[in-house]
């Protein structure tokens, strides 16, 4: 199902490639932290999808006259990301049939949580704009809980305690072992490379990975893999926001080379 981040990414490709001065890329790219200085705008979307659209610009991009000679950059920026964002809702609608519009467009600080990652480029020059994808369908009403019928004063029932429930899919007396630490580890890619390879890297050389850009991380705990999710930036720190995670008893399997 396509999403507006998707029909941003190309409103933003194609906008960008158009507006600004020696005709930029834009590419995603892993997310990193922003230096200060760092800028943005948010966009307000409601409709059939709803909620905020942010975007973060690298500080440094304002040092480049990419809005043109005597613009005021910034305020280039807001209106360029307007654009843009009005663009995506157009988009989104001759795709999907979903219609949304954008409410309202207003300057934001840094964002504690990021989606995607991207790198504008332009000759030697390379900024990272930094996009968090709150935009979502509404939630369906909760229906409303059913009271069970109430016993009777004359019925007295005399139940045993409840027990505590079991975590689900996990053994019973497995809870002993809940508070054991375990080292968690995130695996980009891998690759196999021959020993004269190895012993010929230099600061540098880039070791290109089996896995793209937009593929899932791995969560490794032990030898085996306990989820799978996309990278984002909590506080300034790489984070992991699962998308998928293997059954509780293949998550077990991971630490048996631990004890």
């Amino acid at each position: 199902m396509m999403t507006y981040l998707d029909c941003w990414i190309g409103a933003a490709t194609a906008l960008f490639s158009q507006a600004l001065a020696g005709e930029p890329e834009l590419a995603e790219s892993l997310p990193k932290p922003l230096e200060s200085g760092a800028f943005g705008f948010a966009a307000t979307v409601s409709g059939d999808l709803g909620g905020r659209f942010s975007v973060i610009l690298d500080a440094a991009v304002l040092a480049s006259p990419l809005m043109g000679e005597g613009v005021d950059q910034k305020a280039g920026w807001g209106e360029l990301l307007r654009e843009v964002a009005d663009a995506a809702a157009g988009e989104l609608l001759a795709k999907t049939g979903l219609k949304c519009r954008v409410e309202k467009s207003e300057e934001t600080g840094g964002e504690s949580k990021v989606s995607r990652a991207f790198q504008l480029t332009s000759g030697d020059h390379a900024w990272t704009i930094l996009v968090r994808d709150d935009v979502r369908a509404p939630k369906p009403a909760a229906k409303p809980l059913v009271q069970p019928p109430t016993q009777s004063p004359v019925q007295e029932r005399h139940d045993p305690p409840l027990q505590p429930p079991a975590q689900p899919g996990v053994s019973p007396g497995i809870e002993l072992l809940l508070d054991v630490e375990l080292e968690a580890t995130l695996r980009f890619g891998c690759r196999e490379l021959p020993l004269g390879e190895v012993l010929d890297l230099g600061p540098g050389d880039v070791v290109q990975l089996d896995r793209h850009v937009t593929d899932p991380v791995d969560l490794i705990v032990g030898d085996k893999i306990v989820a799978r999710g996309e990278v984002v930036l909590v506080n300034g720190n790489f984070g992991l926001r699962v998308t998928e995670v293997a059954a509780p008893r293949k998550r077990l399997e991971s630490i048996r080379c631990l004890f």
